[in-house]
């Protein structure tokens, strides 16, 4: 059986660092060297990103919506992508949002996170906003094979405070979420590490919120977004993480936009010197965040 996902997360981002490259082929940010985007040129340009990142990172997250857009090809290519990825060594984030109810949510569990998933990855981004009982599905299928899921809880885009920072009850709803994630998350505790598989996403925007969330969820692994290209920086990425044997840990910190599109690999002329810029965009980014990691 595939051992269980925080474990295999940890042991990743102890060796590498917490860096996380986001996989998100934006049509109107493609590189003309790659030619028109299409489902075929995406995945040859992904390909190009996760040779730089095999071997220097611990995993990528690529984003299911840039790949939806090309129908049938696209998914294929997204699947090309997770095959790819996985068998280079690099875990693989799904970040596909799903939630639902009942058997519409074992459907997506099982394409995603199953023993025989269509599009395999080693966790999955969940939408728990339909209630506690959603998750169920996801989880379960998770802990049945050695994967994890990361729920939403507060995220970072500006609207996030719509919703996420209501005070129900005396405390906000990302609060009430993160200790309901936490009792939920037991269930995918890892066999070598105290950690848990279900990650919490806890975007970098809002460092506060993330020192709470992890007071809520102590042994939850953090997703964190929002640093790089939406303006967060390493110390604010790493708000929630703990110290572990002199270090910070705790997650994994996304960078798509700064180290897929960086302003080098976008004038670039051949392949050769947009690898090379890609390839200095991800060791600028994950020295940064070393840095921040080892400042405690």
């Amino acid at each position: 059986m595939t051992r269980p996902f925080a474990d295999r997360l940890i042991e990743k981002t102890r060796e590498f660092g917490p860096l996380c490259v986001g996989i998100d082929p934006h049509p109107h940010m493609f590189p003309e060297l790659f030619g028109n985007p299409s489902a075929g040129s995406i995945a040859v340009w992904a390909d190009g990103i996760i040779e730089a990142a095999a071997g220097k990172v611990a995993c990528i997250k690529p984003q299911a919506a840039f790949f939806e857009i090309w129908g049938s090809p696209g998914m294929a290519a997204m699947e090309h992508i997770c095959k790819t990825a996985r068998n280079a060594g690099l875990l693989v984030i799904m970040d596909a949002k799903r939630g639902d109810i009942g058997s519409t949510a074992q459907g997506y569990a099982t394409a995603y996170l199953g023993e025989n998933a269509s599009c395999a990855c080693d966790a999955l981004t969940v939408n728990p906003y339909m209630g506690l009982e959603t998750l169920d599905p996801f989880v379960n299928t998770a802990a049945d094979n050695g994967r994890g899921i990361a729920v939403l809880t507060r995220t970072s885009n500006p609207g996030a405070a719509d919703i996420q920072e209501k005070i129900v009850e005396g405390e906000p709803v990302f609060m009430r979420m993160a200790k309901a994630f936490h009792e939920k998350g037991q269930k995918l505790k890892g066999k070598s590490t105290d950690w848990s598989g279900m990650m919490l996403v806890a975007g970098a925007t809002a460092p506060e919120e993330a020192r709470q969330i992890r007071e809520a969820a102590p042994d939850n692994l953090l997703l964190v977004p929002g640093y790089g290209a939406q303006g967060a920086g390493a110390a604010e990425a790493v708000a929630g993480f703990v110290p572990v044997n002199g270090t910070l840990e705790g997650g994994v910190v996304n960078a798509s936009r700064s180290v897929t599109f960086p302003e080098a690999a976008q004038k670039a002329g051949t392949v050769e010197e947009w690898q090379h810029a890609i390839s200095e965009a991800i060791k600028f980014a994950q020295d940064d965040l070393l840095k921040a990691t080892q400042n405690c």
